[in-house]
């Protein structure tokens, strides 16, 4: 029982809070390795219904699946100037590939025969391994585009390391696409972001803010880098998902050229895209509570739990005469359910493990209910309960969960839009980062003004926002031009300031 300690409050101490409700939702644990992690079977079932809402949508747009090594040659990295220099510092060089015996009798140690002639860099990303395999793929205007994405594990030595929000090790996906022009690159890359956006929103249910990045923020070795960014609990931003368009600094490192339909050999044109497990700390800081977990109905691998109340195995067999025919009906709506048969816990303490682990709707049932043919029904997102009719209610459950759906999204909204705010001073920006949130300024454009920013208030742009956003209700200046907060020059729009993860 432990395990049902109560959590540190997030008002408390939110990072405190966020740690302990990672572990005792089951969803990752520190590794033996320093600044990797174990993610647990529910956090990977959680990653897995992720997986697959976004995998879907990247064949539904033409993608296809592949797997580049995990293994870099370190020429390949220093190619491209800013991509090695962007990386240089987190990458884990392999130098030799075998051990032996230590003649000390001190277990193995390192053979310092078996030194590599080339030293291995283990992927802080794949653009360089790719774009060396892309060389022997392309020839012709009618190879292209390649549309590829593989999802993989990364490496990126991390020296300050949190579950889920930043580890030596993490897993995702990232796409790699190839094309003919310009054109068609700059819409690969937006139309991704869209896509990225779209299932932020509408499975995870978090809102975001799309936009470009700043020369500053932008990804190593691309000319773009397009950004959705979210807004947590404590007022922090966290970038959500990126697509890049990496013009073709890539395919000029690697010589990577084509005929195209005038006979003339052109360098092809680039973008990278990628989300990973980030994502899992950011649905737990943007919806859960101090009882635990918070999980959005389009996301949770089990949406419904049926819990038979019961002494004896008679009185559970009465119940689940009808309880296994009610969970075959709601299976047949297409919603995930589980029966929770088992007698090694209380009722109580499932229905506390439950709520821990943010299962959206919680069905009671005992020997009474059935006799009064009525069940209870609970949810995770307001934590109250209703007796409803037993006849029907599994057309209430699918309405109640698309309606839970919603809510939970409005409510991350409403917080977004309650803590975004339009500052024209920067004395006043200065007081008002403090405070956590998302801030609409004027900045010159300079990257001198932006690190001026940063060294002084931690704060970062998180984005330039693009018109297609919500982010008040009503009108606002966010698109009008002005002058910078700071250096009092020309502006042509609002960015977002925010202290970010």
């Amino acid at each position: 029982m432990a395990k049902f300690e109560k959590l540190t409050s997030r008002a408390e101490d939110y990072s405190k809070w966020y740690n302990e409700l990672v572990v005792k939702a089951d969803l990752a644990e520190q590794s033996a390795v320093r600044g990797c992690m174990v993610i647990k079977p529910y956090g990977y079932a959680i990653w897995e219904k992720i997986q697959a809402e976004l995998d879907r949508r990247f064949k539904e747009t033409g993608h296809v699946n592949a797997y580049f090594p995990l293994l870099i040659p370190k020429s390949y990295l220093s190619r491209e100037a800013e991509h090695v220099e962007g990386f240089a510092k987190e990458c884990a060089v392999v130098t030799h590939h075998r051990l032996k015996n230590d003649p000390n009798g001190k277990g193995v140690i390192v053979d310092p025969d078996a030194r590599l002639e080339e030293e291995l860099i283990i992927r802080p990303t794949s653009e360089t391994i790719i774009w060396s395999t892309y060389k022997n793929w392309i020839s012709s205007y009618r190879d292209l585009p390649i549309l590829c994405n593989q999802w993989a594990n990364v490496m990126r030595w991390e020296m300050r390391t949190r579950l889920f929000l930043r580890t030596a090790e993490f897993l995702w996906q990232e796409g790699h696409t190839a094309h003919a022009t310009k054109e068609e690159a700059i819409a690969e890359a937006e139309r991704m972001l869209d896509v990225y956006a779209e299932f932020a929103e509408n499975v995870m249910a978090i809102p975001v803010v799309k936009g470009v990045k700043s020369p500053n923020e932008r990804f190593a070795g691309a000319l773009d880098t397009y950004c959705i960014e979210a807004m947590m609990q404590d007022g922090k931003a966290l970038q959500a998902g990126t697509s890049h368009f990496l013009g073709q600094n890539f395919a000029k490192s690697f010589d990577v050229q084509f005929l195209s339909k005038e006979n003339k050999y052109e360098y092809v044109w680039a973008t990278s895209w990628g989300v990973s497990t980030r994502l899992m700390g950011a649905l737990i800081m943007t919806h859960s509570d101090d009882n635990g977990l918070v999980l959005p109905p389009h996301l949770a691998p089990v949406q419904v739990v049926i819990v038979p109340i019961f002494k004896k195995q008679d009185d559970l067999d009465k119940l689940l005469e009808v309880l296994n025919p009610l969970a075959d009906n709601l299976k047949a709506k297409g919603i995930r359910v589980k029966v929770d048969t088992s007698d090694k816990q209380t009722p109580g303490f499932k229905f506390a493990d439950y709520e821990l682990k943010g299962v959206p709707v919680r069905i009671a049932m005992g020997a009474r209910d059935l006799e009064n043919g009525t069940i209870e029904v609970a949810r995770r997102d307001t934590l109250t309960k209703e007796t409803v009719p037993f006849v029907g209610v599994e057309d209430h459950i699918a309405l109640l969960l698309e309606q839970m759906q919603k809510n939970i999204y409005d409510k991350a909204l409403q917080f977004r839009l309650e803590n975004t705010h339009e500052v024209n001073s920067y004395e006043e920006f200065k007081e008002e980062i403090k405070k956590g949130g998302f801030l609409l300024c004027h900045w010159d454009g300079t990257p001198e003004t932006e690190e001026l920013i940063k060294e002084e208030t931690k704060a970062t742009i998180r984005c330039i926002p693009s018109r297609d956003n919500v982010l008040f209700k009503g009108e606002n200046t966010i698109f009008e031009e002005g002058r910078c907060m700071v250096t009092g020059k020309p502006s042509k729009q609002r960015v977002i300031f925010a202290i970010a993860y």
